[in-house]
């Protein structure tokens, strides 16, 4: 298949990548960038709330179609090209229109926005399933939480210099050009990883034999019979449910902040605050992750989550809104973080080697509905207000932590489907 060999040089690939993406990720996050992006632009909290709903569905869906295509060719890169190349694209091309329409009526300024984020979430979920199957091949399962925590390490530290740049660009220009020039970099930076992961080459299969090829119909059958047999599988959607209305309060943790008295011009020090604690906890999770075993990483970091919406309920509007809210930001990175590697290890662990594409279309399909909650949560917000929507995600994390522990009791089931 040609690209690079060696065990040592994959590794190093994919975390650069990781790296690049990472960094290009964090300047258009959408529980701070987007989410302060639209809400400026049009103050509606329903808005708000599509922008993480979105990005998440965007993401997960279209796995169900890719998994299947990458399953039936035995080639994923192709797959990944597309997504990669297309979600840097959709990038430029937002930070262009931003640019070129800062003076256009903002009403048309945010259909625009929110059409090139619909065009975006819903390209960069085709890279999802190729990824997943490229790095598996590459990388041996223990190491694998080392190399998500390199990357996001790696990551983090240049996300801290694209916060900075990010503060510098919304001080110094004029919105909505400020978030044109954050958004042109994480474009740029999308680019550079999606060239390194390209240059790398597509592994051999584990398997030597030809892939099944079963039709579109099969597939899907073969999916509902994974889920009905494999009590494991089944209960990890259920939870990964739960997580999806856990993140439904994640894009309102920066209007809570305005409405504290955060000023918005310093939304870059709450994403600054998030990459730091998504920096720092990376080893931790990491080491977690390959000796303690995935479901532990699952049920500490469901556990964890149950605190900032807590937290957002008992301070209110009384704490000091700079102090705690960058403090939220800090743990709300550091978990987030953990909840990526966790999820991908676990997944890649409960799946079969010859069958991994088919496994995370199944599971980020089934799971997808479940992360258009934050358009509910806008609506909640404006019939009953902010708290509700902290107190149902709180009670989501506690559901989430309860079902994970009845996970980690079952044995493992990867036996074939079909």
């Amino acid at each position: 298949m040609g690209g690079v060999t060696g065990e040592k040089a994959r590794f190093r690939r994919v975390a650069i990548a990781g790296i690049s993406f990472q960094a290009g990720s964090a300047a258009i996050d959408s529980a701070t960038i987007m989410s302060a992006l639209v809400y400026q632009l049009s103050g509606n909290s329903v808005l708000v709330g599509a922008v993480t709903a979105i990005l998440r569905f965007g993401w997960l869906f279209p796995q169900l179609i890719v998994g299947f295509l990458a399953q039936q060719s035995g080639a994923s890169m192709p797959y990944y090209v597309i997504g990669a190349f297309g979600r840097a694209s959709a990038m430029a091309l937002m930070a262009a229109v931003l640019w070129v329409g800062a003076d256009w009526p903002r009403g048309w300024l945010t259909l625009a926005v929110m059409v090139l984020w619909v065009f975006y979430a819903f390209i960069s979920g085709i890279v999802a399933v190729p990824y997943n199957d490229i790095v598996a091949r590459s990388v041996p399962g223990e190491r694998r939480s080392r190399l998500l925590a390199t990357r996001f390490f790696g990551g983090g530290v240049l996300a801290l210099l694209v916060v900075a740049l990010a503060d510098k660009m919304v001080a110094g220009l004029d919105f909505p050009l400020s978030y044109a020039a954050i958004i042109a970099l994480a474009s740029g930076l999308m680019f550079v990883s999606s060239t390194v992961f390209t240059l790398m080459g597509e592994p051999e299969p584990v398997s030597q034999k030809p892939p099944a090829k079963p039709g579109f119909f099969q597939y899907l059958r073969d999916g509902i019979t994974v889920f009905k047999t494999n009590r494991r599988f089944r209960l990890f959607v259920f939870a990964q449910w739960c997580g999806g209305a856990v993140l439904m309060a994640m894009p309102f943790y920066v209007v809570q902040a305005q409405v504290s008295g955060f000023d918005l011009e310093r939304v870059a020090l709450l994403l600054g605050a998030q990459t730091t604690g998504a920096l720092v906890s990376n080893f931790l999770w990491g080491w977690w992750g390959d000796h303690l075993g995935k479901a532990s990483l699952l049920k500490a970091i469901a556990f964890g989550r149950i605190f900032p919406p807590l937290a957002v309920l008992l301070l209110g509007a009384q704490a000091d809104a700079f102090l705690a809210f960058l403090l939220l930001f800090f743990v709300s990175g550091a978990l987030a973080n953990g909840l990526t590697i966790a999820v991908i290890g676990f997944l890649m662990e409960i799946s079969p080697d010859d069958q991994r594409p088919a496994y995370s279309g199944y599971f980020n399909a089934i799971t997808a509905p479940a992360f258009l909650l934050p358009l509910l949560a806008g609506g909640l917000v404006m019939v009953f207000g902010l708290p509700v929507v902290f107190g149902l995600s709180m009670l989501a994390a506690i559901a989430q932590t309860v079902l994970l522990l009845r996970v980690s009791r079952l044995p493992d089931q990867t036996a074939p489907a079909g």
